[in-house]
C-alpha cells in the first residue's frame, strides 16, 4: 500500500529548485486549486511566519474560512496546513498528497516534466488542494525563500507583506541587501497592496522602486500603526479603523511588536477591500495567537527552558535584545546551526556582545546533512566569547538539554528550527 506523506518526503533528495514552471504545471493538472480562494502572500528574512499567525488568527476569529500554510514544521508536516486556525487532520492530508503524488507522477509519465517536483513545490500544492476541498475562503501563504521564485509566488494575491529583509540565504537569494531584496519584491503584485515592515535603506529604495513600477500601493506599516508598549507587558494599538488598549501580545519580544504592527496594516489592508475584520477580531490576532518555538517557555523538571529558533544573526539580535530586556544572567545556551549559515554572525549577536550573560554553553548537533557539527560550533562559541565563558560540545540534541538542566539554572536553546523541532517535542 503505498505512503503519500513518504512520496513527498522522498522529494527531500531532489533539493530546492527555483522558478515557477513545475508548480505552474503541477497546478494546471490538479484544475488550478490555487484559484479557488484569496491569497495573501507574507515574505521576509525574519517575522513572516509570526505575521502569518498572527493575520490567520485574526481572520479565524472574524468568522472566516481560512486557510494557513507556512514552513517548514518542526516535528510533524501537519502542522504547515491550517483550516481555520486549526492544525489539518492526518487522513485528511494524505488524501490531499495522495491526489497531489498521483498529477505528479502524471506530469512525468507523459513528458510535460523530466523529473518530480521538489518537496516544497509538492507540499505547496497539497495545501492549495487542501484549501479548494474545505473551501477556504481565504488563505494566508508564508513565502519559502525569497519571493520571486519561490513556489507559493504561483497565486494572485489580493495583498502581499514584506516583514524584515536582512542577510541570509545569500547563496540562493544574492549577497547584499539589495539583491535579497529585489528577490523579496517579486512577489509585488500591480494595483496590489504591499505591506512592509522596518527594512534597512538599500533595501527601502528597491521595495518602493519595483511597488511604483508596478503601480502597487506602498504601505509603511509603523506610518499607519502604533504599538505603544505601556510598561506593564501590554500594549496599546492604534490606527485610522481601530484602538485596541492593554492587549498583551500573544508573542513575547519587541521584535513581535514590529511584527503585529505589519499584521494590523495587512489586515487593515484587507478591509479596505471589502474583507470585514472587526477590532475585537484584531485583538484576537495579537494575544491569541499561537506560534511555537518563538521565545516559548518550558519547565524541565524545575528548569525553566526558552526556545527560539533564532536562525540568522538577525534573529539572534532580537533574541539578544529579549534576553537584556529581561534582565536575566547565568544563563545556560544550548545552540545548534546549519553550516550553511552565518554562524559567526549568530553568536557574535548572542554571546560576543554581552559574555556575562551566559554561565555556561552547550553545542550541539542539529539533525539533517547540513548541520555544522558541535565540536566546530564549540570552537566558534569559544571565540565569540573570547574565552570567558565555558564551552562544551554534547552531539546529541537530547544529551546537550540533559547535559544544559544539570547545571540548575534557566537554559536558552537557539538556533535551527531543525534543532529546536525536535527538543520542543521532548520538552513537550
Amino acid at each position: 500500500m503505498r505512503d503519500p506523506i513518504a512520496f513527498l518526503f522522498s522529494l527531500e533528495r531532489l533539493g530546492m529548485k527555483f522558478g515557477l514552471e513545475n508548480i505552474s504545471r503541477l497546478c494546471a493538472a490538479l484544475d488550478h486549486p490555487e484559484r479557488a480562494f484569496r491569497p495573501l502572500l507574507v515574505a521576509g528574512t525574519n517575522g513572516k511566519g509570526s505575521v502569518t499567525a498572527m493575520v490567520d488568527t485574526a481572520l479565524a476569529a472574524a468568522g472566516h474560512r481560512t486557510g494557513r500554510y507556512t514552513s517548514p514544521h518542526l516535528v510533524r508536516l501537519e502542522e504547515r496546513f491550517a483550516l481555520s486556525g486549526r492544525e489539518v487532520g492526518s487522513n485528511d492530508l494524505r488524501s490531499a498528497a495522495a491526489r497531489v503524488e498521483d498529477a505528479a507522477r502524471q506530469l512525468v509519465a507523459d513528458g510535460t516534466l523530466e523529473s518530480l517536483p521538489t518537496f516544497f513545490e509538492c507540499t505547496t500544492a497539497v495545501a492549495f488542494e487542501l484549501f479548494r476541498r474545505h473551501g477556504v475562503d481565504i488563505a494566508v501563504l508564508e513565502v519559502g525563500l525569497g519571493g520571486r521564485l519561490d513556489a507559493t509566488n504561483v497565486v494572485a494575491p489580493i495583498v502581499t507583506a514584506i516583514t524584515s529583509i536582512d542577510l541570509d540565504h545569500q547563496a540562493q537569494l544574492g549577497p547584499t541587501i539589495a539583491s535579497i531584496a529585489a528577490e523579496k519584491a517579486g512577489i509585488i503584485r500591480p494595483g496590489v497592496p504591499v505591506v512592509c515592515g522596518p527594512l534597512p535603506e538599500a533595501a527601502g529604495r528597491v521595495i518602493r522602486a519595483v511597488a511604483e513600477a508596478r503601480g502597487a500601493p506602498l504601505v509603511i506599516a509603523g506610518n499607519r500603526v502604533t504599538v505603544s508598549p505601556r510598561g506593564d507587558g501590554r500594549v496599546d494599538v492604534r490606527t485610522e479603523a481601530w484602538t485596541l488598549s492593554g492587549l498583551r501580545l500573544g508573542l513575547e519580544g519587541a521584535h513581535q511588536r514590529a511584527n503585529a504592527a505589519v499584521a494590523v496594516a495587512v489586515l487593515e489592508a484587507l478591509a479596505r477591500l471589502d474583507v470585514p475584520v472587526p477590532a475585537g477580531a484584531v485583538g484576537a490576532g495579537l494575544t491569541e495567537v499561537h506560534w511555537p518555538a518563538r521565545l516559548e517557555h518550558f519547565d524541565l523538571d524545575g528548569i525553566p527552558v526558552t526556545l527560539d529558533a533564532a536562525h540568522n544573526p538577525a534573529g539572534a539580535k532580537a533574541l539578544a535584545a529579549y534576553l537584556a530586556e529581561a534582565g536575566t544572567a547565568d544563563l545556560t545556551l544550548v545552540f545548534g546551526a546549519m553550516g550553511d549559515k552565518d554562524v559567526a554572525g549568530m553568536l557574535a549577536a548572542l554571546v560576543g556582545n554581552a559574555a556575562d550573560r551566559w554561565g555556561a554553553i552547550v553545542c550541539t548537533t542539529a539533525p539533517g546533512e547540513r548541520a555544522l557539527p558541535a565540536e566546530a560550533l564549540a570552537r566558534l562559541a569559544d571565540q565569540a566569547s573570547g574565552g570567558r565563558v565555558p564551552v562544551e560540545a554534547v552531539a546529541d540534541p537530547a544529551a546537550a538539554l540533559a547535559h544544559a538542566r544539570r547545571r540548575g539554572r534557566p537554559v536558552v536553546a537557539a538556533g535551527s528550527i531543525f534543532l529546536i523541532g525536535p527538543l520542543r517535542d521532548i520538552l513537550r
